[in-house]
């Protein structure tokens, strides 16, 4: 085992047990430095912590930029950031253990142009929901029922279909779920949600535990994956005749623009969000001033006709 290999471990050890991580988060970490351990052995008889020097990291940086990922495409620039984010945590633990080696903060990540969001108008969301058919199946209305809790909880896909009927209280419109890194927040439905969730429990018959389930099927009343939710929310905006894709993540980001064109201030959409920082949220700021207009005037409308 070379050198840099044992102090990865006990880094490893050390985001589980000290720092509290998620196992998730542990194995991207373990995964990002496996490729740089893989790089700095090149070659290389014993490499240790000591022979990381900023040259190295630059080469590295070449490495990462000429590697593939495993569809044999081009690693994208994101990505090789969350390969140096990896190795700064690595050497900062490193720093504390009084491991001779280089300083993290002399090594910047990569500048990425801004994220764009991509997020439904009033009008784009009131044609989904219309595109569900009103009858009395029980799937229609557990579709209707997902769409709505997804974009007035701004919830992950993943943390959707992970929800426990036994956790949601109904009569305080609440529930906890915990999201990345095993975080737990309060998550709020409003009334329309609530009382679709409360027609839906009553018409079911199952004892399966999971809120959204099939109802049909070979994998009749088993939990929907995330890629049936994803097909589900794509099949009503297609109906509806959207053009574009169309994904629950779209979804939470309606949520959050909701929010914030509708006066809510950004730390408390961090909250709801379950996002850990503020710059993460931040992303949402960044539409234009055009579209901040035409999306205020469209919900400020729809709210106004719905007092009529």
């Amino acid at each position: 085992m070379s050198g840099i290999n044992s102090y990865i471990d006990d880094f490893l050890d050390y985001l589980e047990i000290e720092k509290n991580r998620s196992p998730k988060t542990i194995e991207n970490y373990a995964h990002y430095l496996a490729r740089f351990t893989e790089f700095a052995n090149e070659g290389r008889q014993r490499f240790s912590p000591a022979h990381i020097t900023l040259p190295v990291v630059r080469k590295y940086r070449l490495y990462l930029n000429h590697a593939k990922d495993h569809q044999g495409q081009p690693l994208k620039l994101i990505t090789q950031n969350y390969h140096i984010i990896a190795l700064r945590a690595f050497l900062k633990f490193l720093a504390k253990q009084d491991v001779k080696t280089l300083p993290a903060e002399k090594i910047e990540l990569s500048r990425i142009s801004e994220r764009q969001v991509d997020f439904l108008s009033p009008d784009e969301l009131e044609s989904i929901f219309a595109a569900v058919p009103h009858n009395n199946k029980i799937d229609t209305l557990r579709d209707l029922v997902i769409l709505i809790v997804l974009f007035s909880t701004g919830l992950r896909v993943s943390e959707l279909i992970n929800l426990k009927r036994k956790h949601i209280d109904l009569k305080r419109g609440e529930f906890m779920v915990r999201g990345k890194g095993d975080k737990p927040r309060v998550v709020f439905l409003s009334i329309e949600a609530r009382n679709l969730l409360d027609k839906y429990f009553r018409q079911r018959t199952d004892n399966a535990e999971a809120v959204f389930i099939a109802h049909a099927g070979p994998t009749q009343h088993q939990p929907l994956t995330a890629r049936s939710i994803q097909r589900i929310v794509q099949k009503y905006a297609t109906a509806a005749g959207i053009a574009k894709k169309v994904t629950p993540h779209i979804l939470r980001h309606s949520f959050a623009t909701d929010l914030l064109i509708n006066g809510a201030d950004i730390r408390s959409v961090q909250a709801m969000l379950g996002h850990s920082s503020i710059t993460t949220t931040q992303i949402y700021t960044h539409i234009t001033n055009k579209q901040l207009k035409e999306v205020h005037r469209a919900f400020h409308n729809r709210r106004k006709n719905s007092k009529n």
